[in-house]
């Protein structure tokens, strides 16, 4: 069933469509007829509402779009009705007044194409075969972008330049003076042609940028003196940027010149912060340049279709990291197998990949920790003097349909029912951003969760921050944003935008960090401790959010495993219909967990355990399963993860000498270059060849 918001945005689009309908039948009515005033109304309300919906409804007109009413078609039918209105009007002479008239809108529509034309030239010169950030590559000639309306907006700039003609024929209709639509036609022709010109200059040998060869010439030579040795690869689609976002910060303390490899244009701008240079190719053919630098190894934080083409390269040894570890069948993919190494956080990655058997050898699993979890702190105690902090933070509903997946569906409710009938709990909610992508009924839970939680703060109150905390909240956001994002002008293009992210600030990165972490404390500061909480945006982050609980509820996920960094309570909800028993034997992750049913009848021995650590019979279980599942704390994991690609390393320079050994010293596989040589010497002395064949 639609929800209540989708039908009333139909409902308006509907009515939009209809209306324009309406002022196009109005038009041809009042323009045949003629009858004068609603002639001019249904003209100007046809165009505005045109103009309107360009702004609003994009998606709307693109419908129009696809049965060939674009709004070139459109805007043409609009001028002919004027013009057809023109022809009934009495005191307008046809040949001496009107023709003039059609024969300037004629012109204004041919500099409308040409400026189309032009704008395809202007928009093929600035596409590079590869985008980049973190870069200097002003060597590559990058300006600033043309106009959006003259270059991309084309609906927008029709429509807008034809406002003049529209207004101006309009007051001949009224006047029945055939000045007023010459004027109007007159500054909408000079708005086309200059439009058009101004465009062209981008066309210009002072605008024009690299073209493709000399903008792999140049990232060639950028790669050969940067000389990268260890980079982070990904793919995946928009909502997908957090699975490389948070290995940014191990990557950039590795050992070497760190670099970050991308597919996709748009994911440029959907890698957070980092000093870390960035380099997007979205063709095969130019990503295979790769092979001749000296690039020794890449981390792999996600699957996708476009992995198998960065695996060809065998030069480069390939780890797959992954974005995060649980029980789930996602953490073993087969494809691992096409990986030179596995690398997991502890033993319990280890034995569920052989457990697995999917052909994954136990050699090539590499334990590395878990870096990133640095921030994470360890357990206090049991909260005194404030409400005990729940996190209630489930996983979303996957692609396989399992309804183990999430606990938002079937459980979701009761649990924040349960916690919210507690007057001495603070809920923060932080559903998975995915939550509801798949499954509608997903989606819809979510709602009513964090309507729920809403009605609950309504019923509250307390004590609140004095306004100074709002203040710190915004001068340290306001800080934050300047480092962390770029202002762009709403024409910028992806060279523009290069040119604007090029070589970060000496100290930028530190910079983030300390600003992260006074933004964080000034955003808990600004609330009372006695407020519900629902987060659904990107800061705080997961880790603040465990470092702000008392104790964690989630699904099978690797929520679950980071949590345990810090060795506070924990429960997963059991949604899957096994038996207790069956789902702590097949998800290691949970064995210290307080394990929820679907009716959250567990929830209040929970919170009893949190207020009570002599209650708590699970903390030893807790910290044995931390290292079955993170790896030892000694030596640390950051150590052990840089260690683990300087080994990968050392084995792709190991392979880069036994193929330089066999190309130059073993018969039948030398470098072309000696087979040509000898080819050249057998010709000159074939004599002295048969000889020593025969020999």
């Amino acid at each position: 069933m639609p929800s209540a918001g989708i039908v009333p945005r139909r409902a308006v689009q509907l009515a939009a469509l209809f209306a324009m309908m309406v002022a196009f039948t109005a038009q041809l009515v009042g323009a045949l007829l003629p009858v004068i005033p609603l002639f001019i109304a249904a003209s100007v309300v046809n165009l505005g509402l045109d103009l309107v919906l360009q702004h609003k409804q994009p998606g709307l007109l693109a419908v129009l779009g696809r049965i060939r009413f674009d709004v070139t078609v459109r805007q043409l039918l609009r001028d002919m009705l004027i013009l057809v209105g023109l022809l009934h009007i009495d005191g307008i002479n046809p040949l001496e007044e009107q023709a003039p008239l059609t024969i300037t809108l004629l012109l204004f529509y041919g500099t409308h194409f040409v400026c189309q034309a032009v704008a395809v030239l202007v928009r093929r010169t600035r596409s590079l075969p590869f985008v980049t950030r973190n870069i200097d590559a002003s060597a590559l000639r990058l300006c600033d972008a043309p106009p959006r309306i003259l270059s991309r907006q084309t609906g927008r700039r029709l429509l807008r330049f034809s406002v003049p003609t529209t207004a101006g024929m309009m007051l001949t209709s009224i006047t029945t003076d055939a000045y007023w639509g010459g004027i109007g036609l007159a500054v909408s022709l000079a708005l086309s042609a200059g439009g058009t010109l101004y465009l062209g200059t981008w066309l210009l040998p002072k605008k024009r940028v690299a073209n493709e060869k000399q903008a792999l010439e140049w990232l060639d030579n950028w790669l050969a003196e940067y000389q990268p040795t260890v980079g982070m690869y990904f793919s995946g689609g928009a909502s997908s940027a957090y699975q490389a976002n948070m290995w940014l910060s191990t990557l950039a303390a590795l050992d070497g010149n760190p670099i970050i490899v991308l597919r996709e244009r748009f994911m440029v701008q959907k890698i957070e912060a980092t000093d870390v240079p960035i380099v997007c190719i979205p063709k095969v053919a130019n990503l295979m340049r790769l092979e001749h630098s000296t690039l020794k190894v890449l981390l792999h934080p996600a699957n996708s279709g476009k992995t198998s083409q960065i695996l060809r390269i065998p030069s480069i040894k390939h780890a797959f990291t992954n974005h995060g570890e649980s029980d789930k069948l996602s953490s073993c993919n087969p494809y691992a197998k096409a990986y030179d190494e596995v690398w997991v956080a502890g033993p319990a990655a280890r034995d569920r990949y052989q457990l697995a058997d999917i052909g994954i050898e136990d050699k090539d699993v590499i334990e590395v920790g878990r870096p990133q979890l640095a921030p994470i702190q360890p357990y206090a105690g049991a909260p005194a003097g404030r409400p005990a902090t729940v996190l209630y933070a489930p996983t979303w509903e996957g692609w396989d349909g399992n309804p183990g997946n999430t606990s938002v569906i079937l459980a979701g409710e009761n649990i924040v029912r349960e916690l919210l009938a507690d007057e001495n709990v603070r809920l923060l909610y932080k559903p998975h951003p995915m939550t509801g992508s798949v499954d509608p009924r997903a989606g819809a839970a979510n709602s009513r969760i964090q309507a729920m939680i809403a009605e609950a703060n309504a019923g509250r109150s307390g004590a609140r921050p004095g306004p100074e905390a709002a203040a710190e909240l915004a001068r340290r956001t306001e800080e934050l944003d300047a480092l962390t994002t770029s202002a762009f002008r709403k024409s910028a293009d992806e060279l523009e935008r290069m040119r604007l992210q090029g070589t970060p600030p000496e100290g930028r990165a530190a910079a983030v960090d300390a600003a992260v972490t006074a933004w964080e404390a000034a955003y808990w500061n600004s609330f009372p401790q006695w407020e519900h909480r629902i987060i659904t945006t990107a800061r705080p982050g997961i880790f603040s959010c465990f470092n702000e609980a008392d104790v964690l509820i989630s699904d099978v996920s690797s929520v679950v495993s980071d949590y345990l960094t810090s060795e506070k309570p924990y429960a997963v909800a059991n949604t899957s219909g096994m038996s207790e028993d069956d789902f702590r034997a097949n998800f290691p992750t949970v064995r210290a967990a307080t394990i929820l049913t679907p009716d959250a009848s567990g929830v209040a021995g929970l919170l009893d355990a949190v207020r009570n650590p002599e209650q708590d019979t699970l903390a030893a279980e807790r910290a044995e399963l931390k290292e079955h599942l993170l790896g030892p704390s000694d030596p640390p994991s950051s150590v052990r993860f840089n260690q683990a690609a300087l080994a990968l390393g050392t084995k792709a320079d190991e392979r880069r000498v036994r193929m330089e050994s066999r190309l130059s010293g073993i018969p039948g596989q030398r470098s072309q270059d000696d087979v040509n040589d000898a080819g050249t010497a057998g010709h000159e002395t074939s004599g002295a060849s048969d000889t020593t064949a025969a020999v």
